[in-house]
């Protein structure tokens, strides 16, 4: 899992070249239409991943999606729902962006180690 924070004005997708780098041969990279774009997904491509990114309507040419595949993404969406249940990180009191990352990622972890041990 990696966390990234961006300026409130930035796009998300221009930290996800970051966020995307070393992911592993035969990885699939789930997001929604904000992130389609050709740059990304040579990007997952060339890493030996497959990108399902439901396309933008202006889309020229036509691209491989799997809308049963692309349900699986609800996972990530809840798991963003659960890391705003930590008041901290939901109205973002730290005034630095590395103290606010560090929550993030310590929030992230208990909400990891929540799941594991719910499944063991």
């Amino acid at each position: 899992m990696r966390l990234t924070i961006t300026p409130g004005q930035t796009h998300d997708i221009q930290a996800a070249g970051v966020l995307l780098e070393g992911i592993c041969k035969g990885q699939m990279v789930l997001a929604d239409k904000a992130y389609d774009a050709d740059w990304l997904r040579e990007l997952v491509s060339k890493q030996g991943g497959w990108a399902n990114i439901p396309p933008k309507p202006n889309r020229t040419s036509p691209i491989c999606f799997s809308p049963w595949l692309y349900k699986q993404r609800n996972l990530i969406e809840r798991f963003f729902n659960k890391l705003k249940f930590y008041r901290r990180i939901a109205t973002r009191y730290d005034k630095l962006g590395s103290t606010f990352l560090a929550m993030a990622k310590l929030a992230c972890i208990r909400l990891r180690l929540r799941h594991y041990e719910s499944t063991a």
